[in-house]
């Protein structure tokens, strides 16, 4: 569990059996500190799950003028770059390793984007880029290291149960839970996880973006 908050990622190490790792996806030399600690400590990670992400609201010209550029570049560089950072060093660390099986699989990269990429909504500008460009990085990757047997695949989650929401009054999340066609109430992290474990049992899923939302189509307001 690699994390820029080093307590959040040592209680979810110890709950999940794990180890925590402090990493600040936006830096190389953190990320590339990680995987090399995780390498020694577990073997080389076969399967890389992205879920670092920010959201900004914020209108692109609002009241007080147009939108900081350090705004928008601060989510682009966490959700995007940093993503792309995770990605490209634990890649190269997969296509180093011996295949796992008579196929060639070396592993599986899992990043996550979001229904504000199809959806994206007034206030969204930043965040919705940045997941964007995870979609439309999902192709060409897995295109790339195919050769090498290692398949890369998207989550694009709805309204889910995670901090991002959790810090938001109760009202608020229960208005957002009554937009889901059904079922009805926000997603689990566990859903994600059983998504995630099945990517990861599932050979043929590669190059795809899934969407994890109840139906849910989230209106322009």
């Amino acid at each position: 569990v690699a994390d820029i908050n080093g307590e959040g990622a040592k209680l979810t190490a110890e709950a999940v059996g794990g180890i925590a790792v402090d990493c600040d996806v936006t830096s190389p030399a953190s990320v590339e500190a990680a995987i090399r600690v995780v390498t020694a400590e577990l073997g080389v990670p076969r399967v890389c799950i992205n879920c670092a992400g920010i959201a900004v609201g914020e209108r692109i010209v609002g009241r007080q003028g147009p939108m900081l550029l350090d705004s928008f570049s601060k989510v682009i560089n966490i959700n995007l770059i940093g993503s792309f950072n995770v990605m490209r060093v634990a890649a190269a660390a997969m296509i180093a390793a011996e295949p796992l099986d008579d196929v060639g699989e070396r592993g599986l990269i899992i990043n996550t984007a979001s229904v504000a990429a199809f959806d994206g909504q007034i206030g969204q500008s930043a965040y919705s880029a940045s997941k964007g460009g995870i979609v439309a990085l999902t192709l060409p990757a897995a295109r790339e290291f195919s050769q090498f047997g290692v398949r890369v695949m998207t989550i694009a989650p709805g309204i889910m149960g995670t901090p991002m929401l959790g810090n938001m009054p109760q009202e608020v999340q229960d208005s957002l839970a009554r937009m889901v066609p059904f079922p009805k109430r926000l997603g689990a992290p566990a859903e994600y996880g059983k998504l995630a474990l099945h990517l990861a049992e599932n050979q043929l899923m590669n190059g795809e973006v899934i969407r994890l939302d109840g139906a849910i189509r989230m209106a322009p307001k």
